[in-house]
């Protein structure tokens, strides 16, 4: 900040208990330091860290020997200094290649001895000067010197009187948006008379680093001078209002979240007063529908403690939505919630005769897979997979089976699916996490035992997210997914009474892991005749319902369908022969 050395030299001063010396030059003052002529030659004493200006009074800590030592004698005998300014702070010893070449003329004018045993030099600049070569070296270095543009003190003419004020405004505005300053230095730049003292006054204290004070000590003319501290004052002056405009924006942001704080609190204890506090009927209604939720062991304990955390949320928190999200997925979820099942095989054998035609092998197949699971009462079998062409009716077949049994129907497309929380879900410590797709699908159905149709297993693919299909192997695993774990519920969930079926068109691409958990029933392409008669039966209806025509208003004769199979459908489903 401007002016903090400015403090340095209020503290130095009075710590001396000596108001003789005052950090501000009368007129009368100025004029005899121009007049006094410099030394041949002169002992240096380099500073780090700070520049010396002619005029301005600075206290500096000595702790070099050789520093010392040319202080004391300085001091003593009365004699004036040289103070130059170092290129790098890290030199301990520095010779003349260490030092700037142009320096200020100085007296010492106190030496004071501080408490923790350092000295402390206070210096009043005088003149301007250049060295030019190094005489001595030790016990301290001393070199020859010339006068460095010399000038008269300007004429008071119009600029002289605009720079004056130009810098005196600035620097009062610098000290009243900086709340560290002392308004002190207010009152010390506005009692300033003359304009080579403020450039310099100004300039010794102004926030900048090293290398910019030693440029403008080093400029030539004092109206070059005073434009540059100009130049330099109305930097400092955007950057102290661009840090109050953050900070007043932050303080305001900050002070308008206190309040909907408190307002909010004040809210919940009126509504807590008159019992109508929407949190506590939110928590209660959630706890009332768990009571009348059937609830393995370990959900419930779990449930508990979720439903205690939750409760002891603040609303207004960004973690109240994500426990409040997680409570619902638990009620939500039917962990023991299933549907009667229909294990009559003539049913069965209906409904698949009904809505598909042929298909002999693969219909004899189900049904021996029912009967078997109704002997059995359990679903401890392997996992169907229905392999074959597309189009010949793979996916309607699960749904035909899912309508036989009763149970509610989950279709899952994998295809494309190339990331392993699709199926695990992400953790809930992840913004925007969610359940997997197998948990959600549940969730949809509202079962715990519906035929779930795992649509185009060869489709699943990989990447640097990890491989959905070894994923899937704890999900078609009847010795394993009794405990399926999702990342996001992070509870065991009992898959095993899910009745999976598969289907895909290429066995090659599946992982053989995962094919060898599978029974392949392999569901072939249509005959001439088949295609005829599932075009009679279904596809010709569907469309005739689709375009609102009725059977009286158009007829298609058999003929006709077996010319458009033959001659324009050459798949072995019935897809092609739909769209023609």
């Amino acid at each position: 900040m401007m002016f903090d050395d400015l403090r340095e030299e209020h503290w130095a001063m009075s710590d001396a208990q000596d108001h003789e010396f005052i950090p501000l030059i009368s007129p009368e003052d100025e004029e005899a330091m121009q007049k006094e002529e410099v030394p041949e030659a002169l002992p240096l004493l380099s500073l780090r860290n700070t520049v010396l200006f002619p005029g301005v009074v600075i206290p500096i800590t000595v702790g070099r020997d050789r520093s010392i030592r040319l202080v004391k004698e300085a001091h003593k005998k009365e004699h004036r200094i040289g103070v130059v300014s170092q290129k790098n702070d890290d030199i301990e010893v520095p010779n003349g290649e260490d030092l700037n070449s142009v320096g200020t003329v100085a007296r010492v004018i106190k030496m004071l001895r501080m408490p923790d045993g350092s000295n402390t030099v206070i210096l009043q600049g005088q003149k301007r000067f250049k060295w030019t070569s190094v005489v001595q070296e030790e016990p301290y270095m001393k070199a020859r010197v010339v006068e460095y543009d010399a000038e008269n003190l300007p004429p008071k003419d119009d600029e002289h009187k605009a720079l004056m004020e130009s810098l005196k405004e600035l620097a009062i505005e610098i000290i009243q948006l900086s709340p560290n300053i002392p308004s002190e230095a207010g009152f010390a730049i506005k009692s300033i008379e003359s304009l080579t003292f403020l450039v310099n006054f100004i300039g010794s204290n102004m926030n900048a680093p090293v290398e910019e004070k030693q440029a403008l000590l080093e400029v030539a003319g004092i109206k070059a001078r005073a434009r540059k501290v100009l130049e330099l004052l109305s930097k400092e002056k955007q950057m102290l209002s661009l840090k109050r405009d953050i900070q007043t924006k932050v303080k305001g942001e900050l002070d308008q979240q206190q309040r909907e704080y408190f307002l909010n609190q004040q809210l919940k204890q009126i509504q807590e007063e008159l019992g109508n506090n929407p949190q506590a009927h939110e928590v209660a209604e959630r706890k009332l529908r768990a009571e009348s939720m059937v609830w393995p062991d370990h959900a419930q304990e779990a449930f508990k403690k979720e439903i205690l955390k939750l409760e002891r949320m603040n609303s207004q928190s960004a973690e109240y939505s994500v426990q409040a999200n997680y409570v619902d997925l638990m009620l939500d979820l039917p962990w023991k919630k299933k549907s009667a099942d229909n294990f009559d095989l003539h049913h069965a054998q209906a409904v698949l005769d009904e809505d598909h035609y042929g298909l002999e092998k693969v219909k004899e197949r189900i049904i021996e897979h029912l009967a078997v699971l109704k002997i059995k009462g359990d679903l401890k079998a392997p996992i169907i997979c229905l392999y074959g062409p597309p189009g010949v009716g793979k996916t309607s077949l699960g749904k035909s089976i899912a309508k036989a049994l009763g149970r509610e129907y989950v279709r899952m497309s994998l295809g494309g699916l190339r990331d392993e929380a699709e199926i695990r879900g992400h953790r809930k410590t992840y913004i925007g996490a969610m359940p997997g797709r197998i948990l959600q699908n549940l969730k949809k159905a509202g079962t715990s035992n519906p035929l779930f149709v795992l649509d185009e297993m060869d489709k699943l693919g990989r990447d640097h997210h990890g491989d959905p299909s070894s994923a899937m192997l704890e999900v078609l695993d009847p010795e394993q997914n009794h405990a399926f774990h999702d990342n996001y519920l992070d509870l065991d969930y009992d898959l095993s009474q899910v009745m999976f079926l598969a289907t895909c068109n290429n066995l090659a691409s599946i992982q053989p892991a995962l094919r060898d958990r599978m029974e392949i029933i392999e569901v072939t392409g249509y005959t001439v005749e088949e295609k005829v008669q599932i075009a009679k039966r279904h596809l010709v209806p569907k469309h005739l319902k689709d375009t609102g025509i009725t059977g009286k208003q158009f007829k298609l004769p058999v003929k006709t369908l077996e010319s458009v199979v033959q001659k324009y459908t050459s798949e072995s489903g019935v897809r092609g022969l739909e769209k023609r």
